[in-house]
């Protein structure tokens, strides 16, 4: 439950700034990396959200964690682009009558795109880690997203931690019965897991739609009050933009 809970948030600069401000940012700098022809933008992005989750103390291997499968990903872009696109032979070898390219402008494109993944996860990182989901939740009301998805996002992020818990009780009961000794006996088990968590998602959501109704849900959920804007945080987050959208241009 690590690295889903919200005890990583803890009390510092980023988490007393309003989330509709921190939305704005994010979103603003979201669209700099993503439409940015370089390498070095997105990169000085991914460090700086690195330098503001070590100064929230979120923990290292948490960090790790998070950026894992994103990397992934951003690895096996950078791989497919600089072996399978291109037309500059950086390199030519043969291994057992196969022959393998390395392509200069295919490694200079799976560059560009790597870093845009690295960038744009780490805005987003940053984002979940300074800002408690109910007040995200609330910035996003305002921001007059549909009720039904916001509504939906709370309800989903409500029930992760019931499901991930059934999860556990399931994988150690399993675990005890020797269900993953082997591979057979694993897939097996893992498959009874992934039918009884189904399951119990359906059940879940007869119970709370029952249990909503019954305490005169209609349909809707009341936020969070937002607080007037200060200005100090206004004038802050405009003259950030205003110097990452200089470094951006040049």
């Amino acid at each position: 439950m690590e690295l889903f809970s919200e005890h990583l948030k803890k009390e510092h600069l980023l988490s007393k700034i309003d989330a509709r401000i921190k939305l704005i940012v994010v979103f603003t700098l979201l669209v700099m990396v993503l439409s940015y022809k370089g390498i070095s933008f997105p990169l000085i992005i991914a460090i700086l959200c690195l330098f503001l989750c070590l100064m929230m103390r979120v923990p290292f291997r948490v960090v790790i964690l998070r950026f894992s499968e994103p990397m992934f990903i951003a690895s096996v872009l950078l791989l497919l682009k600089f072996f399978f696109s291109g037309e500059e032979a950086l390199f030519s070898i043969n291994i057992l009558g196969l022959k393998i390219v390395g392509h200069k402008d295919g490694l200079i494109e799976g560059l560009k795109i790597s870093s845009r993944i690295i960038g744009a996860v780490s805005l987003l990182a940053v984002l979940g880690f300074a800002t408690p989901f109910t007040e995200f939740m609330a910035g996003l009301s305002w921001f007059k997203v549909p009720k039904p998805f916001v509504e939906l996002l709370m309800l989903t992020y409500r029930y992760i931690f019931v499901l991930f818990e059934d999860a556990g009780v399931i994988y150690n009961a399993q675990r005890n019965r020797l269900g993953y000794s082997g591979i057979k006996k694993g897939l097996r088990s893992f498959g009874t897991l992934t039918g009884a968590l189904i399951i119990r998602a359906f059940e879940h959501s007869q119970k709370t739609s029952l249990a909503m109704l019954q305490r005169g849900y209609t349909g809707d959920m009341p936020m969070l009050r937002q607080r007037p804007f200060k200005t100090a945080e206004v004038t802050t987050a405009i003259l950030f933009v205003f110097v990452m959208g200089i470094i951006w241009k040049i």
